[in-house]
């Protein structure tokens, strides 16, 4: 604070002291004090030796070089001790943490112009179906607006992976083969529709035409059944620079579990609901160990359910709902299509296959906005 170094004990309401100097913010004067005296200071300066509290100048009188003490000051007051936020020998970040804005700032208090961070994460999207069309252009009868493509760019971005190129794809073989040589080039391909069990649902197929090893295919949750997982060679070099031999083997993988040269393939639900919680559940958290994190999971909070649930399905059920003020109401349709519902949605809760839970009783849900 802006004021006057002092001895607390010599302090009492109505005392007076001789101002013997003055330390602004910066380098330290080197001046001391003893009972009686004062130094004028400024926030930010160092506490002259001998001085063990700050009384705020709003609270003394100043009276030529002497000042009058107007309120009771304690030791202590208006001080930061040395080693009160951080010590000597503590450790300040770990390998794994996110560098977030406040992050940045406590590495720079301590004198860090650069810190060894995560590998880059790029990322292709293809959108499959006959019926979709670009936003923008108009549409017939039978046609709907890709919203898949611009959902899952916006969620690539949001776990800071950069988005090389977005396709539309028709549900016709050799195309969807061209463009996933294409897309393959990434470190990750995202393909929305076209993963389940229909004719035209020509994912899979064309995914082991190009060799890749199908890991996973369909998940018990709802929604996003028809969910795939896989990996294949690329085809070309990356778009990425060339990494180093060491960064060859461990690329940004977390203790190398991924080849730089492979491309990890994620196939999501093309319906909007579906490919958003398979995304948050299954593609969030490989994109995060991939660029070196450890905390993968969405921050779970404790909420009180505003209504009754039952699940009745065989599947655990991801509900969409509204966190506020401590309380979670599912919003909207809960169907895999309905984009509304979702839009005002900021939070989901898990419900197990069979599970009931009464309004009123404390659950916790994932929060992603």
């Amino acid at each position: 604070m802006d004021g006057y170094a002092v001895v607390a004990s010599s302090c009492r309401k109505g005392e007076r002291l001789r101002v013997t100097g003055e330390q602004p913010a910066g380098p330290d004067r080197r001046l001391q004090i003893s009972p009686g005296e004062a130094v004028r200071i400024f926030t930010g300066a160092p506490v002259p030796a001998g001085a063990d509290a700050v009384v705020m100048q709003e609270d003394v009188t100043r009276d030529s070089d002497e000042i009058v003490i107007n309120t009771d000051v304690e030791a202590g007051e208006f001080i930061r001790q040395r080693g009160c936020d951080l010590a000597e020998g503590q450790r300040i970040l770990a390998k794994g943490e996110r560098i977030r804005a406040a992050t940045a700032a406590l590495l720079a208090s301590q004198g860090f112009t650069e810190a060894t961070v995560g590998g880059e994460v790029n990322a292709a999207i293809i959108s499959t179906g006959d019926e979709l069309v670009k936003p923008g252009k108009k549409i017939k009868v039978g046609q709907i607006y890709d919203s898949n493509s611009p959902l899952l760019g916006a969620l690539l971005q949001r776990c800071g992976a950069v988005v090389d190129s977005v396709e539309n794809c028709r549900d016709e073989r050799e195309s969807l083969i061209e463009a996933m040589k294409r897309g393959i080039k990434s470190r990750i391909l995202i393909i929305s529709g076209g993963v389940s069990v229909g004719e035209h649902d020509l994912v899979k197929a064309a995914l082991r035409d190009l060799g890749a090893q199908i890991d996973i295919w369909r998940v018990a949750i709802k929604p996003g059944k028809p969910f795939l997982f896989g990996h294949v060679e690329k085809s070309g070099p990356s778009p990425q620079s060339s990494p180093s031999a060491r960064e060859r083997r461990t690329r940004s993988a977390g203790e190398g579990s991924v080849l730089a040269s492979e491309c990890l393939v994620f196939g999501v639900p093309g319906n909007p609901v579906s490919a958003f919680v398979t995304f948050l559940q299954f593609v969030r958290p490989a994109i995060l160990k991939m660029m070196g994190a450890t905390d993968l999971d969405l921050l779970q909070m404790p909420a009180k359910l505003t209504v009754d649930l039952t699940n009745d399905s065989d599947r655990a059920h991801y509900i969409r709902g509204k966190l506020e003020h401590g309380r979670f109401t599912p919003v909207g349709r809960q169907e895999s299509h309905a984009l509304f519902g979702l839009s005002q949605s900021n939070a989901l809760l898990r419900l197990g296959i069979g599970q009931s839970l009464k309004a009123d009783e404390i659950v916790e849900v994932q929060i992603w906005d």
